[in-house]
């Protein structure tokens, strides 16, 4: 059976809510009660699901009895939890990569726990002091893998294989999302380490909002779509209007709903399903009002975007999409 607008699993994320309360107290530490109230939040906004962002609450780091305690709360809410995302936790921090890869292990074992389909790694490393003081971090550079080195672009492989082989073997889809200035920041880029990596149930979250949001030149839009689009199984969606003026060297972007953005998510996900696209959509927001926004952004996939019955062409996967097992067999 085919997904549709009104059957699509769409998660809210958790960008607007914090890990610790203004008291200080950590989300990670808090009552069931607490949790309770973001997901009644999230489910009063629209949504029937929810990503377990860990700047939110890191499900990796409890104990099985606490995660058996998130996950009943979600449920007595009545909102769903079909993904994880796993953010600044590279696996080829120079300081951190042992650290963050044994965090990501974690973090497979508690999708398990929970009954998740899909986990989102990436490898953004930790906002730089500079990028804390700016409204929109994105506005300066953070840091940057080694471009051309091939020893580290061999750790991210190596690093990487080793999480989706174990992903594999839990039954879940890994998704590694895009992001500026590392492996995944462009289209040639991430659609190489996908490649490499060779697994059949580790794909791309194409988040291409990361990259056109770059007070800089950046990919043509339209290429990333192509170049990215078609390794999908899982995907965070969201826009940003961008201005150009070449002439002085000016760049601009600031957060969009989905509609109005410069990326045209109708020509991504035409894109997408003759790639055979089955996976989880997360709305995203930064900014005011953000879970509102996602909530729009929802209402346009659904809508506009998103098929409204089974009768639409679907193209074959070249990565295992939603509600497939994945194996551990090279794509």
């Amino acid at each position: 059976m085919r997904y549709t607008a009104q059957t699509w699993p769409i998660t809210a994320a958790l960008l607007q809510f914090p890990g610790t309360d203004a008291h200080g107290t950590s989300t990670q530490d808090a009552d069931a009660g607490v949790w309770a109230e973001v997901f009644t939040e999230v489910k009063e906004a629209g949504f029937a699901n929810v990503d377990l962002f860990d700047t939110w609450i890191r499900p990796g780091d409890l104990s099985s009895d606490r995660l058996d305690e998130l996950g009943a709360t979600a449920r007595s809410v009545g909102v769903g939890a079909p993904s994880i995302s796993a953010i600044r936790r590279s696996v080829i921090d120079e300081a951190g990569w042992q650290d963050n890869l044994a965090y990501s292990h974690r973090t497979l074992e508690a999708a398990a726990h929970l009954g998740c389909e899909v986990v989102s790694f990436g490898l953004h490393q930790a906002l730089t002091p500079e990028q804390k003081r700016q409204l929109w971090f994105w506005t300066v550079e953070g840091h940057q893998d080694p471009v051309g080195d091939a020893e580290v672009w061999g750790k991210a492989v190596t690093r990487l294989q080793e999480l989706g082989r174990h992903a594999a073997e839990l039954g879940l889809l890994m998704s590694l999302e895009l992001y500026e200035d590392t492996y995944l920041g462009t289209g040639d880029s991430a659609a190489q380490l996908v490649q490499d990596i060779g697994l059949t149930n580790v794909g791309l979250n194409p988040d291409i909002g990361n990259l056109v949001r770059l007070h800089r030149p950046i990919e043509a839009v339209q290429e990333m779509i192509a170049k990215t689009v078609p390794y999908a199984n899982y995907w965070h969606v969201k826009n940003y209007s961008r201005d150009e003026n070449l002439a002085r060297n000016q760049f601009t972007a600031v957060p969009a709903p989905l509609e109005s953005g410069v990326i045209s998510y109708r020509e991504a996900f035409r894109t997408a399903l003759s790639f055979g696209f089955q996976g989880i959509i997360c709305t995203e927001h930064y900014g005011g009002d953000g879970l509102s926004v996602s909530a729009t952004n929802q209402a346009y996939l659904r809508e506009k975007i998103l098929p409204k019955t089974e009768n639409y062409v679907l193209g074959t996967p070249l990565v295992a999409q939603g509600r497939q097992t994945p194996n551990v067999a090279s794509a």
